[in-house]
Parts: C-alpha cells; structure tokens; sequence
C-alpha cells in the first residue's frame, strides 16, 4: 500500500497552529492545528476495504501497512493535523468545534489524477476534542464502516470507510448518557472523501470575521470542488452557493428514497458536497413513520427527524448563506436559491417516489396518491423498505394477510386487509396509467427499491458477536450491503424482530462514541 505520495494542501494554503499541542482549546484565526496519532501497542486488522484502496491509489494491503492503519510509526513525509470549525448544534450557535477524533493524513492522488482525503477517527486527541480523548470505541467504528459502504452500493452520496482496527486498549463510554459508564473495546477507522469541508468550516470564518481567509477557503473549494464554475466569474460565489443547495437537496432525496434517518443533523454535520458525514445516532427506518428519529439526545422535540430532514438541510443552508453574505452581499439572491429549494427538492422527492412506484410519468394526481400512501403506511405501521419488495410482486401473489404478517408491526386484525386492499386497488388502477411495459415498470422499481438495508438490529448482532470474537455476521452484512438491490441474504429482508424493541444500542441509539 503505497502512503507515501500523501500531500498537506490544506497546511500550505491556510493559517494553522503548528506547535502540535493538543490540548483542547481555542484556536483563533487559524483553520488547523498539527497533531499526531496517540499511536496503539497492540493493533489488529478488522477489515481492509480492497477496492477502495484500488480505486484512491494506495495499491494492495500488506500486513506492513497496519502501523499506518492505525497512525503508528508514521514516514516523515506525513504531517498530520486536525481542522477547527464551528456549527449550531440542534438549532443553538456553539461556537467552535472542529475534529474532536478526527485527524487527518492528507490528501493522496490516483492515477487519473483523483484526489482524496484521508483520516484517522478514533486516534487520538486533538485541540478540538472538547474535553474529551479523540478515541473511538468499536461499536460506533463498526457502525460507521458498514453504514458508509451501504450507503455508498445504495447510490447514496457518502464518504467511505477504508479499513477498521482494533487499537488493543479499552475506552471507557456511558453509551445512554444515564450514569453507567463501561469499558469498551477501542477501535480506529480511517474514512476517505473528496473532501470533508463542511457548513460549519465557513461559520467559524465568518462568525470570526476572518473575510480574507474566509474568501480563500471559498476559492479553494471551487478551484478544487466545482470546477464547472469559472473561478474569474464576478458571479461565482453566487454559484458555489447554489451548487451546495442543489447538492444537499439532491442528498435529502436520496436519504428518503432509502429511508436514512441521520439522527443529528447540526451544521457541523454538513458536507459542501452534499455527502452524508459523521454517522453516529443513525438508521434506517424500519417501518414507515415520518416522526421517527433514533436519536435519544433529539427526544422530546424530535428536530430531526425522518420527516423534518429536509426541512433542516434548509435551514442549515440559511446559516451557510449567512456565514457566506460577506463574499456574496446579495440578501435577495441569497433568499430566493433558499426559497427555490423547497420547489426543488419536492420536484425531485416525487420524481423519485414514482420511481418506486414504477410509474412511468408524474402525474398531477399523483401528489394525492403519496398522501393516501403514507396515511396508510402510518396507519398499518408498514415496515418501508419490505412493503415495496412486496409491491414488486406478481399481483396474484400479494396474499393480503400474508403481506400484513410479514411487513407490518401491528398486531393482526381483519380490519387492516381491507385498509390495505384499498390502497392495491388506487395502486393497480395507477399503474395500469403507464404507458410502458409491466417488466419495464418493474425494472424501474428494481432499480430504486433495495432489498438489503443494513438495519440497526443486524447492527447490533453484528457488534455483540465481534465483542465475542466471532466475524461471522461481520463478513455476511458486508456481503449483503455490497448488492443491496439483489436478494443475495434473504435471511436479512425481515422486520426488526419484537425482541428487539427498546434495546439500547439497537432501537435506541445516543451520540456516545
């Protein structure tokens, strides 16, 4: 595995604490300050994504590589370094934040001349950990590898998961926040993506009022990012922000079509590139239910979830245009791209939902049949992604009671059958309004709907067998969210067994990590 072509763009271009102290602090004026890996006695190779290394131009695992997986004993030529910004957590300002487990090697280039950067999450404190120690237990590691190659094979923007480790020490975590601390086993990932430039790098600057810097890291992301916008236009922070609402709107589609719940969508936790970044409290919805969130520390209020995302993603973009308004001085432009994302999004939400329908064209009535489709969905508490697995069924065999035991949560009742007939019936009159072909209505289904998501239960099999020493399930998810549109572990296309309700860690998710 080749490491030794990685470069430090980010440290030659901006103003950076060099002096490598982590202690946790402020940081004013600078966008980075340079720190190293705590570096792991006992280290051991969980998984090693192949393909992905292919593909960013590390080359082939050797077990010499692991001290790199891990950030031990690293080459002169890497700087490490973590990145400081700022954000509004569950709608409040909180000042600065920055890579409290992050820390970065770099950026390295492919043969096609690619660029991807590369970091450590789990490895150690950095001036941004908030008082806390930069490490990451194995239960938050194992979730964020799986969730972000799934999404990745699911079509979903992501940023990806390189490889995970043990670290041979253990970190101490109250994982419901409720007074009961325990140990657990320590783990490191390192994660890739084009960039993990967020909304809340742009606020520091400007809450800040660092302009110059600010405008230079705007740059920045269009010379390297958006390269379709003229970097001499007197217009292009105007595009650059109008790029961005697209991108996160286009991610909020995605996020519906696969049923993703983010579980805390701050601003910090927003990517410029409209990828899905930072997974913690998250998961797939099992049945459908627009005011579902998995995050305990968003209860009561529920800001964010399942049905309020892109509602969110809206209003985080309002404080990106706010933290933007000294390069773009234009409060009417900057209010009408944000007015226009709700247009947008709703147009690309319904082309995508009659995309799993399988209907050919969008119909005006067609907002009215959603409608009636969701009501029913809450209504019978249908399990999401197994109800159109269902509906991509001969029509001959969609046995009603059947289809009932084993894609809703409810209790059996004969009254449901006929809540649930009704609805095929409005469905088979509409789709009998396409105009092509039954198999190409099919295909058009086959294509949008997966048969595999990783559900948080397989989630928490997976990780309780690790912490026995047994990679069996590890090995079988990773199988599975590599096709998820196939059928490859029908053992896996099932609703969360009852057993599993209210489990902590299952059902029940917090941001402790």
């Amino acid at each position: 595995m080749n490491v030794q072509n990685i470069t430090q763009q980010y440290l030659k271009l901006f103003p950076g604490d060099f002096s490598g102290n982590t202690i946790q602090r402020q940081t004013p004026k600078v966008l980075f300050s340079t720190v190293k890996p705590v570096g792991f006695q006992n280290p051991e190779l969980i998984l090693f994504n192949d393909q992905l290394s292919e593909e960013i131009g590390l080359g082939s695992f050797t077990e010499t590589d692991l001290d790199f997986l891990v950030g031990n004993r690293l080459s002169d030529s890497i700087q490490t370094y973590a990145t400081a910004y700022a954000g509004h957590q569950f709608g409040n300002w909180a000042g600065q934040l920055g890579d409290g487990r992050a820390i970065y090697a770099g950026e390295i280039t492919n043969a096609e001349g690619k660029i991807t950067e590369i970091q450590w999450k789990g490895a150690g404190a950095t001036p941004y950990s908030r008082f806390a120690d930069g490490r990451a237990v194995l239960r938050s590691s194992v979730r964020e590898y799986l969730i972000s190659e799934a999404m990745h094979h699911l079509g979903v923007p992501t940023t990806r998961a390189l490889s995970l480790c043990f670290t041979g020490e253990e970190v101490v975590r109250d994982m419901m926040y409720d007074g009961n601390p325990e140990a657990e086993k320590g783990a490191v990932i390192i994660r890739t993506a084009e960039s993990f430039l967020r909304f809340g790098h742009f606020e520091l600057l400007s809450a800040q009022k660092e302009t110059a810097t600010l405008q230079a890291l705007a740059d920045f992301a269009i010379k390297n990012y958006f390269k379709e916008i003229d970097e001499n236009s007197p217009k292009k922070y105007h595009e650059f922000f109008q790029k961005i609402v697209k991108n996160t709107a286009d991610l909020m589609v995605a996020w519906f079509r696969v049923g993703f719940v983010h579980g805390v969508m701050n601003t910090d936790n927003m990517s410029i590139l409209g990828l899905s970044i930072d997974y913690g409290p998250f998961s797939m919805m099992d049945d459908f239910d627009l005011n579902f969130t998995p995050n305990t520390t968003d209860l009561p209020g529920r800001r964010y979830a399942f049905g309020k995302q892109p509602q969110i993603a809206q209003w985080n973009l309002w404080q990106l245009a706010n933290a933007l308004f000294p390069l773009i001085k234009d409060a009417e432009f900057l209010e009408q791209t944000l007015d226009d994302f709700s247009q947008y999004f709703w147009q690309k939400h319904d082309r995508m939902m009659a995309d799993k329908f399988g209907f050919e064209e969008l119909l005006e009535e067609d907002a009215n049949f959603f409608q009636h489709w969701q009501e029913m969905m809450i209504r019978l508490r249908m399990d999401y992604t197994l109800f159109f697995h269902w509906l991509e069924k001969p029509h001959e065999e969609r046995e009603v009671s059947r289809f009932l035991q084993e894609v809703s949560y409810l209790r059996y009742e004969p009254k449901h059958e006929e809540d649930l007939r009704n609805f095929l019936g409005l469905y088979e009159k509409r789709i009998g309004e396409n105009t092509f072909s039954k198999e190409q209505s099919l295909a058009l289904m086959r294509k949008n709907n997966p048969k595999f998501i990783l559900r948080n239960y397989l989630l928490y099999e997976c990780i309780e067998d690790l912490n026995n020493g047994n990679k069996e399930k590890l090995y079988q998810l990773l199988d599975a969210l590599q096709s998820p549109y196939e059928e490859k572990h029908p053992e896996f296309s099932r609703k969360r067994p009852e057993e599993y309700d209210g489990t902590p860690g299952c059902s029940q998710l917090s941001c402790s990590s």
